[in-house]
């Protein structure tokens, strides 16, 4: 009997080792503060100009403003590390459009995760190259509201523009109630002054500090923020926790 018990213990705690993942790994018990939503990415390049492509804009960025968040105390998740197209993940939509495809798979992994906000970035284009600035939308909801704000403040003070926030109620990403969400359209790469501002790397540092510095404004006015996270348990970490205290 005792040799039985001590094989069920063992088989117990490698079932655990392995279904249970790493806290890294594990996105939907995780309680995350921000999640990144970086537009576009692999056969999708979004807005270009020349051999610019926004996809690439919007990754680099996107990396240096989850280091920013994250030093200053955020949990933050980006939805693409690198230059894949996030319509490839998506097998559980039965729709021929490679682009909702994506769209469906970002919005439902926000579902998932559920952050308490999230930003998505993104490089605007217009066909008049004096057209410059950052762009913010949001949804129409107060807390978005704000948020958009917030943000649009901060990058119109780092670009000298006097943009005011757009609702974006066309826009798919912003068409949920899952976290306030925002599209931040941050400059026109069809602009001189705002190309340069979006690939030289100190000026991008700018972008994600600016984006940083209106976040936490927004968490202090809200109180959105939680001081402390844990991992929540599953229904089967529980299970296997209860059998082992009964062993």
């Amino acid at each position: 009997m005792r040799n039985l018990l001590a094989i069920f213990r063992i088989a117990a705690f490698m079932l655990i080792l392995i279904c249970i993942p790493t806290r890294s790994e594990a996105l939907p018990f995780t309680p995350f503060h921000i999640l990144i939503d970086v537009g576009h990415g692999g056969v999708d390049s979004g807005t270009s100009y020349g051999d610019l492509h926004e996809k690439d804009i919007n990754l680099q960025i996107a990396k240096r403003l989850y280091q920013q968040l994250t030093a200053a105390g955020y949990t933050v998740a980006l939805n693409r590390h690198k230059d894949v197209a996030l319509s490839d993940d998506n097998r559980w939509l039965d729709n021929r459009s490679r682009h909702i495809r994506d769209l469906a798979q970002r919005k439902n992994l926000a579902k998932e995760i559920g952050p308490q906000m999230m930003l998505s970035l993104h490089v605007n284009w217009s066909p008049s190259p004096r057209r410059r600035g950052a762009i913010i939308l949001h949804q129409n909801t107060e807390e978005s509201y704000l948020l958009a704000e917030l943000l649009q403040n901060s990058l119109n003070k780092l670009t000298g523009t006097i943009e005011k926030p757009v609702k974006g109620k066309t826009y798919y990403m912003l068409r949920h109630n899952y976290c306030p969400s925002v599209i931040v359209e941050m400059g026109f790469i069809s602009n001189a002054q705002d190309r340069e501002m979006l690939t030289n790397p100190k000026a991008q540092e700018k972008i994600a500090q600016a984006i940083t510095e209106a976040v936490s404004e927004y968490v202090q006015l809200s109180g959105n923020k939680k001081t402390e996270a844990s991992v929540e348990e599953s229904w089967w970490r529980k299970l296997m926790s209860s059998l082992l205290d009964k062993l």
